[in-house]
């Protein structure tokens, strides 16, 4: 890629953060309209979870497949490509007539999500070279969580109130539409020096790994052990087939290796812990604020912007902390707040105070205002830039996983909690073990945050992209040319 000057770069990560905003915000909208869609389509506590699983899962499964083909073919037709399908999915969910048909257009949409994210965070990292200037840069895009998360449950409050859930997917038609043709305009093309070749039996084992497991969690508490049990023996299946597959591949679909530096199987543990915290919190707290409160998806809304506010506020100052203390200070920061926010629910029953519910709210905002950076910078910075597609294309797998698996396992906890007679009076008490799940997601950031960011965790990536670099870049370092 050709040295682009600060504007170019600048314009570069605003179109980049576009593309991020229309995944991310689609979530936070969809949790506000949860209870008018049960009401509207008559879906069950499963029903909801599919319909958020549906699109984390197809992301978490699909998302190293298109990090890999961008750095293969081309990050800019990738990105272009993930766009198109994006917006016309987003199109679709808005006309669906049921929820099967709603599940299946959210399924495309992620689709499409899956060619955004991991891809314009590979053209982010070959555009700003400078570890400084990346990390601000990165900043920036964890900020954009923070706006899609303030912006989401006001947006989808006024419009699931005036027009009615449907609306909510029409936020994403002009952004798309707009992100499309600034690509076209301003963003160089350019791909990975050494092409990866595909690994259709690795994509196909994530995919059996990723869906059986969600199905085994989710339909647990309504289907049964027995029903549930071929599908969890399935999905170990898939995970001892992975192991032992790719290590034998020359070019991989999920390059095992990485796991050798420290730093890097830190962030991927941290990222699926934070957002696993942050996809049982929204799933927690809209049902609660609607359908135990009693409050309109406006006013749901307005409860969430006490965790938006400080995501948004805290995101960018991460960003500076690592670029210029490292990640050890935002993670220690991430992991103790959102370990109290948990508790304070778990323990102390704070959705039922107004006070402590709104406490316990800003310290998750802080907690997962400050997680995003370092999880994505410690990602992508120890790798070779020929590999950062598929470096953060992991990193943006974590993610997705983690907020699949925290809706699985907090919701099935909730199902089996839930007398359908007395739904109101027994949401808190069935509640608390998903909050005590969470709490105990916060400690595994703060733990892991400690532990992999010491002097011996930073000199085992130094290692592992040393043994990463081809023979011959490895040669003409040693040569100084």
């Amino acid at each position: 890629m050709p040295e682009l000057t600060h504007r170019r770069r600048m314009l570069v990560l605003a179109i980049c953060c576009m593309s991020l905003l229309i995944v991310s915000i689609d979530n936070t909208i969809l949790n506000v309209a949860l209870p008018s869609m049960q009401r509207d389509l008559h879906a069950s506590t499963s029903g909801l979870q599919w319909a958020i699983d549906a699109y984390t899962l197809v992301l978490a499964a699909l998302l190293m497949l298109s990090g890999s083909t961008a750095d293969r073919i081309g990050r800019k037709r990738v990105f272009m490509t993930g766009l198109v399908i994006f917006t016309l999915g987003s199109l679709l969910c808005s006309l669906a007539p049921g929820l099967s048909s709603l599940i299946v257009f959210r399924m495309m949409q992620a689709v499409g999500g899956s060619m955004l994210n991991p891809v314009a965070m590979s053209i982010i990292t070959n555009t700003f070279t400078d570890p400084r200037e990346r990390a601000r840069a990165i900043g920036v895009w964890g900020a954009v969580v923070g706006i899609s998360m303030a912006a989401g449950p006001l947006v989808g409050g006024v419009l699931v109130e005036s027009v009615g859930w449907r609306s909510i997917f029409w936020v994403n038609l002009p952004v798309g539409l707009a992100a499309l043709l600034l690509t076209l305009r301003f963003v160089p093309e350019s791909r990975a020096p050494k092409a990866r070749r595909p690994d259709p039996l690795g994509q196909l084992m994530v995919i059996v790994l990723f869906g059986s497991l969600t199905y085994a969690i989710i339909e647990a508490p309504n289907a049964g052990f027995r029903t549930v049990l071929p599908f969890a023996v399935l999905a170990l299946a898939a995970l001892i087939g992975l192991l032992l597959h790719e290590p034998r591949r020359t070019d991989p679909l999920i390059e095992l290796r990485f796991f050798r530096s420290a730093p890097f199987s830190g962030a991927t543990v941290i990222a699926i812990s934070a957002f696993a915290a942050l996809g049982g919190f929204l799933f927690l707290s809209t049902l609660y604020l609607q359908n135990v409160r009693g409050l309109s998806a406006l006013e749901a809304g307005l409860w969430m912007l006490p965790m938006a506010v400080p995501t948004f506020l805290c995101a960018p100052l991460s960003g500076r902390l690592v670029g210029s203390r490292g990640p050890r200070l935002p993670l220690l920061i991430a992991g103790g707040a959102l370990t109290v926010s948990g508790t304070l629910f778990a323990a102390f029953e704070a959705e039922t105070s107004d006070l402590t519910l709104f406490l316990g709210y800003v310290l998750f905002g802080i907690g997962f205002g400050f997680v995003n950076a370092p999880i994505t910078n410690t990602a992508v910075s120890g790798m070779p830039r020929s590999q950062a597609g598929v470096a953060a294309a992991v990193a943006s797998t974590s993610r997705q996983l983690g907020q699949t698996l925290g809706v699985a396992v907090v919701g099935a906890v909730l199902a089996a909690g839930v007398s359908g007679s007395a739904y109101r009076d027994t949401f808190v008490s069935a509640a608390r073990p998903g909050w005590w799940i969470l709490a105990a997601c916060g400690l595994a950031v703060l733990v892991l945050g400690a532990v992999t960011s010491g002097r011996w965790a930073h000199r085992t990536a130094e290692r592992t992209a040393e043994r990463l670099r081809s023979p011959e870049v490895r040669e003409a370092a040693r040569a100084g040319t």
